[in-house]
């Protein structure tokens, strides 16, 4: 009854917006010699009203005259001014074509590294949210979840932690899915995570981005397995002026941002700058957070030639989290009349009144680049990046126990669920506590004798540098050629947070220097300081480098009329590996060998324009993925290389149809990739230790359907729809290890998973937008979103018979957002104040987004929604909302 509630809601919602009135709408292409121009300004003379055009050169805009005259603008261009008259309901002024001018500067913007796919021109499965988008209705949401508008793509929060969020591309994780900033790729060079806290302020300065599904079009030789996310941020030479902007939210949420732009000045100079703070006490309970933001763009026209841009963004937060998955049953128990308590999170409590938690997040990791674009002649170009990246921090976690108690047992916490930090403070110091057994005789602890809170540090340092040559050597033909070198060193280590009310800490990890009292306390907070020495800091359990090396070489062959767009591209890379481990092993041998591993990748594409209205498109590729720097060095304790490594075989293959009309527009895609020779690593069930997949193969195959009505100048409806069929081919064997990495047992395990659907992501989803704006100042919009055949992470204990129950499929949900807009436009200056309510889930939906257990249910178990309640799983959010405010001058 209450998802017919919903539907009802939208249904009546378009039918009354519908038949509203309507008012002009202009439309039109803006362009060059050479194609389309993104950014480029578009104003009704002697108004306030203008937009900008999107990364197809085309632009929107309302009107409330019959008659007028736009004024067309784009820097290194002569301006055009284009009249227009009887508008009424919409009017396509076509292709404006704007006359480069070299007496005026060139735009200062990223060009040469960012592969941008281009409608009805690249041949990929691409969907473009611009930043009016993300202003709008990200709100107080995790930044992957505005990507949820799109095919395919299914993003959750995971525990609620700030930050902590993931996305999945047609069924590929983050470590699968290609994410770029500028052009330059960000996924972690040890394991390809992408940890969104760490680019938390990333929505404050990105102008648009651009989700390219399966292979897509970057030259890069990235493992863009399921797509690549390309982040386009904010540059320095945007138009002169600034925000500042204020968002409050429920459980306390609340955002200030404030930014700056000169604009591009006389001299060739421009400045951009961003500052911004975020926190909250999270939805979850015990998921405090506190983050900032700054951006830092300065460019400078040097002649008609060069260029630079010198950027400087960061991030630092700490979040506590939610980071282990509970039963069912256990939220139940904390929960009111057998209905779960879907904030509940076992890792907090107080201390001294305050909250505090076992798992807290801290992170700083700035990014620092500088482009160089060299017009070498009319037809060459180059462009350069040059960049680097330096993360601190960790997350904290406890070690030790209270007389055998460990952390995760209930007996160390209250009746409702909360850590009781200040009674495990009274007995770490020597006091009693009484049902925590028998007092303790030394108030020293160490890895098993007293409770403490450690850090587990993962340190980097990254340097890189991308260089592309681009040469128009016809009207038709270009090509390019290009170099992508990075070198990374991660840290990775262990130190003492807090001792929690004892007098001090031993460790005996470190073989070369063991018995040792600890002094130093690493606080848990994130460190501004980018460049801070961490050398000599006192470190426990485990210390090792994890030493990485990418030299790729990539190509380009470009070939375009009106009617067809064919590329070819091709990349070589070769990755190089190191463990340094200063614990185990004796000074002079701590270092391994640099382990090399060459790899590479070729995809071609070819679309055809129909006619003006219908175009095909094409493409296929082959990848050959090197491992992971987890897979050539498996033991945590030891720099012996994983034998027999492999690389990972990516065949992938894509075709589809778009249909473009003044009012309609259909984008339909099919695809399949097959990904063979996976490795993949899983802890063992019920018992220490991991077990190490080889051989893998999954198949992604799948239809995606995109697409937007326009009613009038004031309502349209924006759609999509994807059905995924993903599923593992074939068995596998599996080796298992215990806790000392010993192999259990004398042979591999057989794990059958043939046919067992890939999970960890919903395999249908689809969503109805409903925008409507009937006047200039106040704008609605109201969406459902459906996430369907959503199945668990495979638990490696359910697939070790021939006769399992597959994938255990989750309930499918529906999710309604409604978010509404006013602004204030002041005439004297241009100026203008905004207002912007969201609410999510607007109809409290209960629904489970994760599940990190596969257990089926039997007849008599307990069950909830269906699913077993020993099922360790993560609750969605319910109902949120957040108002903000703008001033823009």
């Amino acid at each position: 009854m209450k998802k017919i509630t919903k539907w009802l809601f939208v249904a009546i919602v378009m039918v009354t917006t519908t038949a509203m009135f309507s008012q002009g709408k202009l439309t039109g292409v803006v362009k060059d010699s050479n194609g389309v121009l993104p950014g480029a300004s578009v104003i009704v003379k002697g108004t306030s009203v203008g937009t900008t055009t999107d990364f197809d050169g085309k632009f929107t805009l309302d009107v409330k005259t019959a008659s007028g005259t736009l004024q067309v603008s784009f820097l290194g261009y002569t301006s055009k001014s284009v009249s227009f008259s009887d508008v009424n309901g919409s009017k396509d002024l076509g292709n404006i074509t704007l006359v480069a001018n070299s007496e005026n500067l060139d735009e200062i913007v990223i060009t040469g590294v960012i592969d941008i796919a281009k409608e009805r021109q690249t041949p990929v499965a691409v969907s473009t949210i611009k930043a009016a988008e993300i202003q709008d209705r990200l709100g107080s949401q995790e930044f992957p979840e505005i990507l949820n508008s799109t095919p395919s793509v299914y993003a959750s929060k995971s525990g609620g932690g700030f930050g902590d969020s993931r996305i999945n591309i047609r069924g590929f994780d983050q470590k699968n899915t290609a994410v770029l900033i500028n052009g330059m790729p960000v996924n972690d060079m040890e394991n390809g995570w992408v940890y969104w806290s760490n680019w938390a302020g990333l929505s404050d300065v990105t102008s648009a981005i651009q989700v390219q599904r399966g292979l897509g079009s970057s030259k890069l030789a990235i493992s863009s397995v399921g797509g690549t996310i390309n982040v386009i941020t904010k540059t320095s030479d945007q138009k002169e002026g600034g925000a500042l902007t204020t968002t409050m939210g429920g459980d306390k949420y609340q955002k200030f941002v404030g930014s700056y732009s000169t604009g591009l000045m006389d001299n060739g100079f421009s400045a951009s700058f961003v500052l911004s703070k975020t926190s909250g006490d999270g939805y979850t309970d015990g998921t405090a957070f506190e983050g900032h933001n700054y951006f830092i763009g300065l460019g400078q026209q040097l002649n008609d030639d060069h260029s630079l841009m010198f950027t400087f963004t960061g991030a630092p937060q700490w979040h506590n989290q939610h980071s282990r998955a509970i039963e069912i049953w256990r939220y139940q128990d904390y929960g009111v009349n057998g209905k779960p308590n879907k904030k509940f999170n076992d890792a907090w409590g107080t201390l001294n009144g305050q909250e505090f938690s076992f798992r807290k997040n801290f992170y700083h990791k700035p990014v620092m680049s500088l482009n160089w674009e060299w017009k070498i002649s009319e037809k060459t170009n180059l462009g350069t990046v040059v960049y680097g990246s330096w993360g601190r921090g960790g997350g904290t976690g406890p070690i030790g126990d209270v007389n055998n108690i460990r952390d995760y047992k209930y007996d160390l916490r209250d009746a409702n669920g909360q850590v009781r930090f200040d009674d495990i403070v009274k007995w770490n110091g020597g006091g009693h506590v009484a049902d925590f057994g028998a007092d303790r005789t030394s108030t020293i602890n160490d890895r098993s004798n007293g409770l403490t809170r450690r850090a587990s540090m993962n340190s980097h340092n990254w340097y890189g540098i991308i260089a592309n040559l681009h040469t128009d050597s016809s009207e038709n033909f270009s090509w390019d050629i290009g170099i992508d070198a990075r070198t990374y060193k991660g840290i990775h280590y262990r130190t003492v947070n807090n001792i929690l009310g004892a007098t001090g800490y031993t460790d005996n990890k470190d073989s070369n220097n063991p018995n040792r009292n600890i002094t130093e306390f690493v606080k848990a907070e994130p460190s501004w300081n980018p460049w801070q020495n961490i050398t000599d800091q006192q470190k426990i359990e485990y210390y090792n480098d994890g030493g990485a090396r990418w030299l790729g070489f990539f190509g380009q062959m470009e070939y375009k009329t009106d009617k067809t767009s064919i590329f070819v591209q091709a990349g070589a890379s070769n990755q190089s590996f190191q463990r340094v481990e200063y614990f185990i092993l004796a000074p002079g041998s701590q270092a391994s060998s640099w382990e090399s591993i060459a790899g590479g990748n070729i995809k071609a594409g070819l679309n055809y324009n129909i006619d003006e209205k219908n175009n095909i498109f094409g493409n296929a590729g082959y990848y050959s993925k090197q491992p992971l720097w987890g897979t050539v060095y498996q033991s945590y304790s030891t720099n012996e290389v994983t034998p027999n490594l492999t690389n990972e075989k990516i065949v992938g293959l894509e075709v589809g149809y778009g249909y473009k009309a003044e009012n309609f527009k259909l984008n339909v895609n099919l695809y399949s990739t097959s990904w063979k020779d996976r490795f993949f690593r899983q802890s063992r069930s019920g018992a220490d230790g991991y077990i190490n997949f080889s051989g893998i193969e999954e198949v992604h195959s799948g239809i995606e359907f995109e697409g937007a009505i326009k009613f009038n100048s004031k309502l349209d409806l924006r759609f999509m729809y994807s059905y995924g069929d993903w599923q593992y081919k074939g068995d596998v064997s599996g080796t298992e290890f215990d806790g000392n990495n010993e192999v259990v047992g004398t042979a591999a395990t057989t794990f059958y998973l043939d046919g067992v659907k890939v999970g960890d992501a919903a395999q249908t989803t689809g969503r109805l937008t409903l925008n409507y704006k009937p006047s200039e100042a106040f704008k609605l919009d109201i969406s459902n979103s459906f996430f369907a055949r959503n199945y668990a992470a495979i638990s490696t204990g359910s697939f070790s018979s021939p006769t399992n129950d597959g994938s255990l499929e989750l309930p499918s949900y529906s999710l309604v957002d409604l978010g509404m807009s006013y602004k204030f436009k002041f005439k004297k200056d241009n100026n203008s104040l905004s207002f912007r309510l969201n609410v999510n889930n607007l109809f409290d939906e209960e629904y489970i987004s994760e599940s990190q257990t596969n257990n089926h249910a039997a007849p008599g178990d307990d069950t909830y929604l269906g699913i077993k309640t020993n099922n360790r799983v993560y609750w969605g959010f319910g109902t949120t909302w957040n108002l903000s405010a703008r001033y823009n001058f």
